[in-house]
């Protein structure tokens, strides 16, 4: 049997040869690089909040009963970002409750706070001020919350003000119902006159 080869394509073939130059020559157009401009309005987009509310009261319970509860003049949530976070711009003013949720065991108010939603850590900046349930005011430029451990804790300079003096320092640690805090480096107590 002798096979006879002609100098033109079948239709077949050459549909199949367009096809496979139009795929490549599409996908060697979509490796292109992106222009600043439209670099630029990609991250705008993902630095924009999902959600943002104004004149926040919210309450959280458990069982029934009043757990904490904050209030805030101004919250944006960013949920396209690697670690998604709340913004709370216009500061916090946040209440702890016993156990029964019906007492305020202690409060916490700053100018500036951030939630970081993975870590359930909270981030409370500039001029924080916290009262303890036995009468005990802290004020420091940062502190952290963190949530999941149950613990509130800065490594910034702290000022602890009980009924009968004053107490400095660099960093302190607490639970989270500041009933028991350590200062890490002190820096001295000044008897305060009532």
């Amino acid at each position: 049997m002798r096979h006879v080869y002609s100098k033109y394509q079948s239709p077949a073939v050459s549909a199949y040869a367009l096809t496979a130059s139009l795929f490549f020559m599409l996908l060697a157009s979509g490796c292109m690089r992106n222009t600043d401009s439209e670099l630029r309005a990609y991250e705008e987009e993902q630095e924009r909040s999902t959600m943002s509310a104004y004149d926040v009261h919210t309450v959280v319970t458990d069982s029934g009963f009043y757990k904490y509860e904050f209030e805030t003049p101004e919250m944006h949530q960013y949920d396209n970002v690697e670690s998604a976070y709340t913004d709370f711009p216009g500061g916090l003013s946040f209440k702890m409750y016993g156990q029964k949720g019906t007492k305020v065991t202690s409060r916490i108010r700053c100018n500036n706070a951030k939630f970081y939603k993975q870590k359930n850590l909270w981030e409370l900046n500039n001029d924080v001020e916290a009262h303890t349930e036995k009468g005990d005011v802290l004020n420091t430029e940062q502190m952290f919350w963190d949530a999941t451990a149950g613990k509130i804790y800065s490594d910034k300079f702290v000022k602890i003000t009980t009924k009968g003096q004053m107490i400095t320092g660099r960093g302190f640690e607490s639970d989270d119902r500041m009933s028991k805090y350590v200062i890490k480096r002190p820096g001295g107590e000044i008897e305060v006159e009532e």
